[in-house]
């Protein structure tokens, strides 16, 4: 089932541009001064950017503005799962004294169709960001004729000084028999209704989340990965907590197991054949096992672009493939895939073409993260593990309590959070929580370990009593010193 189309957008006339922001005339010999492949959370901003600075942009999409994050991946998924934290919240209201004699009922295609709508609503919000800053929008499918040349539609064709590639990845399935009956985060939006069962496979952040969302939905789900814990990269310590807080809240964790085959039996549910030889029946198979660059019949055998052995593209530290007028960022070129680190890249971009100094460069070292299971995981900095590797001595802080919203409720959650400090320097290296609104609190924090803060930074600050946040101000003896040198 391909995702349901999402807005319907029109090619909008460009203002006559002929000077950029660095006050040269255009050169006359192209249509353009940066034509941008792909409407994605990266192109976007660099189109924006650009266009602001003087330059004559236009955007090609094929889809949907916004990319996958609008439509098919953080937003609505985000919505999703404040959904499915509701029938934990109701439960957890009678031991505040709410009478809750019959667990409200669930409508799913309310929840879907309210979810479209919202996305419907944000799609005309990016429409009109890219026609307010004077960015052209072409309806239709981007391809190289050249390496100055891309054609729309195998009709309409456009010339420009430089071609930004934002077209971003699309979800893989394994290659095995009766794939074809699974779905991927990319329908899982619009399912017609919802089952009563479903597997899970994958340990990565759309596994887990979608694992997390169903299980909270009153939905039976089974989570497959072939490896163990989930999470792969992310801090050791992080893993294993987050995999007993799932099984705790419903999940049916299975490790170091595959799938071999799927049926699709006459009553329309799904006989599923492990790489044991165990069967089962589920309603479902949501395959969350990686995503591939989306660069098929892009006509990149028509430009001298190359791609990685992985199959994304292969770009300097200024975004610059083999040729250098053409640039490729976000998921696309397989660095850090996800929508903030895209936007950044679309920045510099933007500004190393059409600003006058050149931008600083992205920072890759210390990117914060959220991972919307339940319990929410948010990070930022080094693992402990990665730190142990670096440093000669790392001093960890780590502790795991019961959040006071848990205790009347009954709910037998836990949150966990860490922090890393490089021994000589006494500098806030990594930071790591598990638990109930760990983005919004590593977001914050996020900006201390950037500006550098020192565990005495950490101490002079007065906590916010009585918060769960209050912990990473108040941790004074560390658990435990890792390193090369101990």
């Amino acid at each position: 089932m391909a995702p349901a189309p999402v807005g319907t957008f029109h090619r909008r006339p460009h203002p006559s541009l002929s000077f950029t922001s660095l006050g040269s005339p255009m050169s006359a010999s192209y249509d353009y001064d940066l034509v941008v492949i792909g409407a994605g959370s990266g192109g976007v901003r660099a189109a924006r950017m650009s266009a602001s600075r003087g330059a004559k942009v236009a955007v090609i999409e094929s889809r949907y503005l916004g990319g996958t994050c609008v439509n098919v991946g953080c937003v609505p998924k985000k919505l999703f799962v404040y959904a499915s934290e509701y029938r934990q919240a109701f439960d957890d209201a009678q031991g505040y004294g709410y009478r809750v004699d019959n667990m409200p009922s669930f409508d799913w295609a309310t929840l879907r169709d309210n979810k479209t709508a919202e996305i419907e609503r944000l799609n005309t919000v990016y429409d009109g960001l890219l026609s307010r800053a004077g960015v052209e929008i072409i309806n239709g499918h981007g391809r190289f004729v050249d390496n100055n040349t891309v054609e729309v539609n195998g009709e309409k064709r456009l010339t420009a000084k430089n071609i930004l590639i934002a077209t971003g990845t699309w979800p893989s399935k394994p290659n095995i028999p009766g794939a074809e009956h699974s779905i991927t985060s990319n329908e899982v939006f619009y399912l017609d209704q919802l089952p009563d069962d479903a597997i899970v496979v994958g340990g990565g952040y759309i596994a887990v989340e979608f694992a997390g969302i169903f299980t909270g939905l009153g939905v039976s789900t089974h989570l497959v990965y072939r490896g163990e814990p989930v999470l792969r990269g992310f801090d050791e310590e992080v893993r294993h907590f987050v995999s007993a807080e799932m099984a705790k809240a419903g999940v049916d964790l299975q490790y170091n197991r595959n799938l071999a085959s799927i049926k699709k039996l006459d009553n329309g549910r799904l006989r599923v054949t492990y790489d044991d030889g165990a069967e089962v029946e589920t309603g479902l198979v949501l395959f969350a096992t990686g995503r591939d660059a989306l660069v098929d019949n892009l006509g990149l055998e028509n430009t001298g672009v190359t791609l990685q052995k992985n199959g994304f593209i292969q770009v300097d530290e200024h975004y610059r493939t083999e040729i250098p007028h053409i640039r490729a960022l976000g998921d696309v070129i397989g660095r850090v895939p996800l929508t903030p680190v895209a936007i950044a890249e679309g920045m510099f971009i933007s500004a190393d073409l059409f600003a006058d100094q050149a931008p600083a460069p992205v920072n890759y070292e210390q990117i914060p993260t959220a991972v919307f299971c339940q319990p929410n995981v948010a990070t930022v900095g080094l693992t402990e593990e990665a730190a142990a590797e670096r440093f000669d001595r790392v001093e960890v802080y780590s502790t795991q309590f019961r959040a006071m919203r848990n205790t009347l409720s009954g709910n037998a959650g836990r949150t966990l959070m860490k922090m890393l400090v490089e021994a000589e320097s006494q500098q806030v290296i990594g930071l790591h929580m598990v638990g109930d609104d760990a983005g919004e609190i590593v977001q914050g924090l996020a900006v201390a370990i950037i500006a550098g803060a020192t565990k005495a930074d950490f101490d002079r600050t007065i906590g916010i009593h009585p918060t769960s946040a209050e912990e990473f101000v108040t941790m004074r003896e560390p658990s435990r010193v890792v390193g090369q040198a101990v």
